[in-house]
């Protein structure tokens, strides 16, 4: 049986969340303080030793104009995924949380590979529509990431394993003195800096500081900002997570001068070096192109997070849960404009010209 989490079982929550292999910082309490403008919820299943055994974080927001809101639950749910009694029991709770908020859909786009065709067919015999990613940039989270299996590896193993040219290009930057330094909230304003001029760069929108600024506070330890210093300047900046069994690389920037430098491979070698020291299971590098053509403007994001030696990971895409058809289709005709909109703008900001591999670090968050 489903139950809403209340102030006095989100621990308990947050607590399974962590431990759980599909648990997620994206599905976690700590996020929705990222995400303010938005209302939390969560809905969580016990097993029959009473202790949690599956769960879901739902976002929801009004939609503007509508006596209706949209729930959203990324990378959820958490949980054995291929327990349909408990993927049963999470859909019934957020059908309860839809009721309760006017919701007219429910989206979920969960962290589950594309061939796990036991999952998709669960999802759809509970009544989701199921669809599959894109190979761009289309949706909420991205479709394809690089992940780094680092269970149980030393950092020897892990270099060994990096492509030729990464492995070169992260020494050079050694011996170039490029000093890659753990910081806090005080460096903010220059990451933020860089930020702007990486957006700029090459054409996506990009978060205000007091964005950052909210994240380090609300995520705490969970969180943290690295940056490159080259003679003493910053030059380029990081946001990683921990959570549960994963860092995530959330956000990079670096800044047009001093690339030849190379602080993007220290950068990245310090974040999977964060993942070691927590005994985590996976470094992910967060999102790329399912388009692998050299023609792809981002092909170079592509060969420099493959050099590192990670598994290219395909997600089996967005499921939707519809309890208001005719509201639903005008609202995702309505996002689709925007959302169509806010691209065309950033590529007018942004550069035509494809970056060199070793250049491109670019990964933000949508």
């Amino acid at each position: 049986m489903f139950e809403l989490v209340t102030k006095d079982t989100v621990r308990e929550y947050e607590e399974f969340c962590q431990r759980c292999p599909k648990g997620h910082f994206l599905q976690s309490r700590l996020w929705a303080d990222v995400k303010d403008s938005w209302t939390w919820e969560a809905v969580m299943v016990r097993g029959a030793d009473n202790a949690v055994k599956a769960g879901l974080s739902v976002l929801i927001r009004k939609m503007p104009g509508l006596p209706y809101t949209l729930m959203y639950a990324a990378r959820g749910p958490v949980c054995d995924i291929h327990d349909e009694d408990a993927l049963g029991e999470l859909t019934r709770g957020a059908a309860a949380l839809a009721k309760k908020h006017h919701a007219y859909a429910l989206k979920l786009d969960p962290d589950v590979k594309s061939d796990d065709t036991r999952f998709i067919e669960i999802m759809k015999k509970l009544g989701y529509a199921h669809h599959p990613g894109s190979k761009n940039f289309d949706g909420v989270q991205p479709n394809y990431v690089f992940r780094l299996d680092v269970k149980d590896k030393t950092e020897d193993e892990l270099l060994a394993a990096f492509h030729q040219k990464t492995r070169y290009n992260l020494r050079l930057s050694i011996r170039k003195g490029v000093e890659v330094r753990l910081c806090g909230k005080e460096m903010l304003p220059a990451f933020s800096s860089i930020m702007q001029e990486t957006g700029a760069r090459d054409g996506f929108i990009v978060r205000p500081l007091s964005y950052f600024e909210k994240m380090l506070d609300a995520l705490g330890e969970h969180a943290r900002l690295y940056m490159a210093f080259w003679q003493d300047k910053p030059i380029a900046g990081t946001i990683a997570i921990h959570y549960g069994n994963k860092v995530w690389y959330l956000y990079g920037a670096s800044s047009n001068q001093y690339r030849n430098v190379m602080p993007n491979y220290q950068l990245q070698w310090e974040m999977i070096r964060w993942a070691l020291e927590t005994k985590c299971d996976i470094y992910d590098f967060r999102g790329v192109s399912g388009d692998l053509t050299p023609e792809n403007p981002l092909y170079g994001l592509y060969l420099f997070k493959k050099g590192f030696s990670g598994e290219l990971v395909e997600f089996c895409g967005e499921f939707e849960m519809i309890y208001h058809p005719i509201v639903n289709y005008a609202a995702n005709t309505g996002i689709s404009k925007l959302r169509s909109l806010r691209h065309n703008l950033a590529v007018r900001r942004g550069s035509s010209k494809a970056p060199e591999t070793e250049k491109k670090e670019d990964n933000a968050e949508k």
